[in-house]
């Protein structure tokens, strides 16, 4: 999220905010030598480091760097903020603006592994499906631009460790197809949730007979702890709207993932003496439990904050700490090893029905209603804000049918179900996303009106036909639902009432994924201000009230975890600078003396052992003009010519007022 600001006067700031790329200066050099190791926690938040659930990352944040004014990039979600992570460029660079895009093609539709057409909104965490991206060369920046791909070309030995998605998308040309399944990546170690499933990235032989020789599989288990598809256990489970979902962390998996790293690759790297390693590990926990904890069904407390989530935490912990009895076992590869701890986004808890703390629930169309699922039972009764509400709301806004672009049908004009919404009992979309037209026949989805990919916390809307109109219609409807927090559009339809631009939130720019013409985030409300940990975010998804969610733009989300710790970094410094997940990577060429790559984040200079200590960032806000009375406002940091986000919202309803 960085923007240069102009000098023009305050009245100008919305039409001055322009995203820039950053070339880090100075001579280049040959590289350092040192080790890296990046650990992501996923959903991780900062308020979740306590000594009582993570000893030894909260030891860590005391004897190492603290950033303690930390950013996720905006929509917070895990592929956005993995891109970032992996590359240091900002979003309007990757492309990679949600979990969900539309892809303006359905994938796989020139048969990569072997598969037949599917959505044009696909999940993107899938090694096939960033596979069948990295094809139609609609992630190059990434190829071209990723850490370890840069490392491994420097003579590093490279790999990443974890969950599946963001695990592959630091090491896109791992993802190859080739004859039907995937390429045997020259320098790159891909280990996930695929591995050994053919529907991953194969593991080098040598690898594999490691994995034998430590009396490990190598193919990765399940997340289901070993119990059954609807068991409490079973880390998978999310249960639905008359039964809780998990009590267990992903417990069995991420021991299997921490094995990998310090019994298979690091001895594997160990090995090989001339050559010194970065490895990238994520942590599918915190995240995963969170989202599907069941310790809180159809009530906002304990909500994130129970006991299962709190077991995820430790369960992180215990992951971080193995890899740590690595290096401490081996003290000079320890001192030749910097260390970066990071999560891609906060976390809050879900609402489907209240819209503030007061407890007023929603009198959005969408929530009066029953809905069946396709098995005909009712998952969404009314009150309740169905899974895919938007497209849901927005359709009879329109006055135009819904289809489902994650549902085929074999007859008819469309290829895709047209959903009922005006029956005794409504349909909604089994992922969310919609096609909204009159009659939408192509496979593209590019005849709708407006095209809604659902990503949680914040949507993503595409209008195929680039009408400005159509763009003002639906922004001034959107801002008349009572969940919308914060609305924002393409800089190419100029100032819209209501809605702020893409570049005040650093997405404004040219990627091969096709990039979405309005994101809409929903509200965020705390019961206690001035406690990020008691948010609550309204969502659109399949979880139910008091699951776990993020990607919206609450300062609970775009609030991360960063810490970092090395020969490179200061010892027992609180970095109080604003700094995001798109720093990381300048930061660390910089260490390792790769330099001139062009970037988007700045590199951490306070945070480096005899680096100049910070200034006091620019606090700022930017109002948009109002439709209907009703607007948007960001609330934002200026610092060393980049901009940091920290929440969006309605006035009077951000976190801060």
């Amino acid at each position: 999220m960085f923007i240069r600001r102009s000098l023009a006067g305050a009245a100008a700031l919305a039409m001055a905010l322009a995203l820039v790329r950053v070339v880090i200066s100075g001579q280049a050099a040959a590289p350092t030598g040192r080790n890296v190791i990046i650990f992501v926690a996923d959903g991780l938040r900062p308020g979740s480091v306590t000594p009582e659930d993570m000893p030894t990352l909260a030891g860590l944040r005391t004897s190492g760097v603290e950033f303690r004014n930390s950013h996720s990039l905006f929509p917070t979600l895990t592929m956005p903020n993995a891109s970032a992570i992996g590359t240091g460029l900002p979003l309007s660079r990757t492309g990679i603006f949600g979990n969900t895009v539309w892809l303006r093609r359905p994938g796989f539709e020139t048969g990569n592994f072997n598969l037949a057409p599917g959505t044009p909104t696909p999940f993107l965490e899938n090694d096939q499906v960033l596979g069948d991206l990295g094809d139609h060369g609609e992630i190059d920046a990434l190829a071209r631009g990723n850490f370890l791909a840069i490392a491994a070309a420097h003579g590093y030995n490279t790999a990443a460790i974890g969950k599946i998605g963001p695990t592959g998308l630091q090491r896109t040309s791992a993802l190859t197809p080739a004859a039907g399944a995937f390429a045997l990546s020259p320098d790159t170690i891909v280990v996930d949730d695929a591995s050994g499933t053919g529907t991953g990235a194969p593991l080098p032989a040598e690898i594999v007979a490691r994995f034998r020789t430590e009396g490990l599989a190598p193919e990765a288990p399940a997340r289901n702890n070993g119990f059954g598809a609807a068991s409490p256990f079973n880390n998978g489970f999310t249960g639905d709207n008359t039964r809780a979902g998990t009590l267990a962390a992903d417990v069995v998996q991420q021991q299997w993932f921490a094995d990998a790293a310090t019994r298979v690759v690091l001895p594997r790297f160990e090995a090989d003496r001339e050559k010194p390693f970065a490895l990238v590990f994520w942590s599918r926990d915190p995240d995963g439990t969170q989202h599907n904890q069941g310790d809180s069904l159809g009530t906002l407390y304990p909500g994130v904050n129970g006991p299962t989530s709190r077991a995820a935490l430790r369960n992180v912990d215990r992951s971080l700490a193995q890899l740590l009895r690595w290096l401490d076992e081996r003290p000079a590869v320890k001192a030749n090893t910097d260390v970066i701890v990071t999560s891609d986004h906060g976390f809050a808890t879900i609402s489907r029905r209240e819209i503030d703390r007061a407890g007023h629930s929603t009198v959005s169309e969408s929530a009066r209603h029953e809905y069946v699922d396709p098995a005909g039972r009712v998952d969404a009764e009314p009150g309740t804000l169905p899974y895919g509400f938007v497209a849901i709301d927005l359709a009879l806004d329109l006055r135009l049918n819904l289809y489902d672009p994650d549902e085929r049908v074999l007859v008819g004009r469309a290829p895709y179900k047209r959903l009922r919404l005006a029956t005794a009992s409504w349909e909604h979309p089994v992922a969310g996303n919609g096609l909204i037209g009159d009659v939408v026949q192509r496979l593209d989805g590019a005849d709708a009106k407006v095209i809604v990919a659902a990503n949680g916390g914040s949507d993503l809307l595409y209008v195929p036909d680039q009408s400005r109109e159509t763009v003002e219609t639906i922004v001034t409807d959107l801002l008349a639902h009572d969940y919308t927090g914060a609305v924002f559009v393409a800089d190419k339809y100029g100032d819209v009432p209501g809605a702020l631009r893409f570049s005040a939130v650093g997405l404004d720019g040219a990627a091969g994924v096709p990039a979405p013409d309005i994101i809409v985030a929903f509200r965020v409300f705390y019961f206690d201000p001035q406690n990020l940990q008691t948010a609550v975010q309204v969502a659109d998804t399949a979880l139910q009230e008091g699951q776990g969610v993020h990607g919206g733009i609450g300062r609970e989300s775009t609030r991360n975890t960063m810490i970092a710790f090395g020969p490179d970094f200061e010892e027992r410094y609180v970095d109080d600078a604003p700094a995001s997940n798109a720093d990381l990577v300048p930061t660390l060429l910089h260490v390792l003396g790769v330099e001139g790559t062009p970037r988007g984040g700045r590199v951490l200079v306070e945070a480096l052992r005899g680096g100049a200590k910070p200034a006091v960032p620019d606090r700022q806000r930017l109002f948009s003009s109002p439709a209907d009375g009703v607007g948007s406002v960001l609330l934002y940091q200026w610092y060393d010519g980049r901009l940091y986000v920290d929440e969006a919202c309605r006035p009077t309803t951000c976190s801060t007022q």
